[in-house]
């Protein structure tokens, strides 16, 4: 069903999207005793002894994984422990993990339900399922197995994390973003920050139709303003979702256009054919090197780009951001933290002063209202769902003020006795200005999906 066919539903049928069976008890269990993790890394230091490390590298990981198993049950005969056959499958698969992938984590990674993985220390590890934060009972072994596994992490794109560099961002194969921190910045042990994405991106359906992250009109609305090439800055704080919905907007980019994607930590899933991705470069360890967001947006301007990507506005390339969509790059789109559309536009007034061009305050806020035609504000609720909470046209400036008119809200009600958040979206009854160019792009909103008396919970 399409968004069109939505609008006159109060509220979409829900989507039934298959659930991924838990993981058995037998994989979740992990042996706390002192015995069995001795007993793992006698088992990990003998197998590097035995294992030719340069023939391991040209094997495919599933033979490689049937060898490790082959070679860790012969191992265990030569051990005095008994162990019964869970616990031996249960080692086989530790080894694994260690091994091929990142130990104990690969749990959690393996988990679709868990969308943040936030290591604090080597023994306090904490998950998010559908917004809300838990406890896990999985743990490294000490601070030496969890560095061990922040630097093989980091070392797969070719960056470093040790005493002179404590920080870093790194992205794992299936396109997580990693932050890592380390001593002397970290003063309880090393940390590790995992944000996950879904290995089926989602679509504009499951926003509307399974998380009630906006309504049939409002995505009908958006599909249409990245359709006709307006430019869009989306708006909101840490986890509210903004990268998604960017990925979710940028799939409505005809593939036609060459897109240009520009990400400190790339993480964006563009499903179009043409796509050009750059990636910043932090300096190295003699201060040398580093390549800015600004000079890739510069760069990407001699590119040929239908449309820009930023995957956030964070500094001076602010400015470049604003003369690109100002000069024939439109339909461009990033995403800013604030936490609501007018303070997006106060943020990016002060990353433009960034730059030192010593632009006035007028001139500055005139090329902000000429670039950009919609804000997008997201919201993490307190009970971990996410909203689309504002959607704001920039109609222009009136003296030194950037004028605004909200075209959707979510309006907060209260909370249940459940813990979730109770409201509705309501459109404003504001007719918006970018209805024409819509038009000019065979993109025809209706009328009644402006309605005020229309609510959506």
């Amino acid at each position: 069903m399409s968004f069109r066919e939505q609008l006159n539903a109060i509220e979409a049928e829900p989507v039934a999207r298959p659930s991924a069976p838990p993981l058995a008890d037998a994989a979740l269990s992990s042996f706390a005793s002192d015995s069995y993790k001795l007993l793992k890394e006698r088992m990990h230091l003998k197998l590097l002894d035995r294992f030719d490390l340069a023939v391991l590298e040209t094997l495919k990981p599933e033979v490689l994984r049937h060898e490790i198993s082959t070679m860790v049950t012969r191992l265990l005969q030569e051990e005095p422990e008994a162990l019964n056959d869970i616990e031996r499958r249960t080692l086989i698969r530790d080894i694994q993990h260690e091994m091929l992938g990142f130990g104990p984590i690969e749990l959690l990674m393996a988990d679709p339900t868990v969308s943040d993985i936030l290591v604090n220390s080597h023994d306090q590890i904490y998950v998010e399922r559908k917004g809300r934060l838990e406890l896990t009972d999985v743990s490294f072994t000490d601070e030496k197995h969890l560095l061990r596994i922040i630097d093989k992490i980091v070392s797969l794109v070719g960056r470093r994390i040790d005493e002179s560099s404590p920080m870093v961002d790194a992205r794992l194969p299936d396109g997580s973003r990693v932050n890592a921190v380390v001593a002397p910045v970290a003063l309880d042990g090393p940390m590790m920050s995992i944000r996950r994405f879904a290995k089926i991106p989602l679509k504009m359906e499951n926003l509307v139709n399974d998380l009630k992250t906006l309504t049939p009109p409002m995505a009908l609305m958006l599909e249409g303003l990245a359709g006709a090439k307006i430019n869009m800055l989306i708006s909101g704080g840490t986890g509210a979702g903004k990268t998604t919905l960017l990925n979710i907007l940028s799939g409505f980019i005809p593939a036609t256009e060459r897109i240009i994607t520009i990400e400190d930590a790339a993480e964006l899933q563009l499903q179009q054919p043409h796509v050009a991705r750059m990636e910043t470069r932090p300096m190295n360890i003699e201060g040398k090197g580093e390549i800015t967001q600004r000079a890739l947006v510069r760069n990407a301007l001699r590119m040929r780009p239908d449309r820009i990507v930023i995957g956030e506005v964070r500094g001076a390339e602010a400015v470049d951001m604003l003369q690109a969509m100002n000069t024939g790059h439109e339909g461009s789109l990033t995403t800013i933290h604030a936490n609501s559309p007018r303070d997006a536009l106060a943020r990016l007034e002060n990353m433009i002063s960034m730059a030192n061009l010593n632009l006035p305050h007028h001139s500055v806020r005139q090329q902000i209202a000429s670039a950009i035609t919609v804000v997008i504000q997201v919201l993490r609720l307190v009970d971990g769902r996410r909203k689309v909470t504002s959607i704001q046209e920039i109609t222009g400036m009136e003296g030194e003020v950037v004028t605004m008119q909200e075209i959707f809200t979510f309006r907060q009600t209260g909370m249940g006795p459940d813990g979730r958040v109770r409201g509705y979206f309501q459109a404003t009854g504001v007719r918006p200005k970018f209805v024409e160019r819509l038009h000019s792009f065979g993109v025809v909103l209706p009328d009644t999906m402006f309605d005020p008396d229309k609510h959506y919970e």
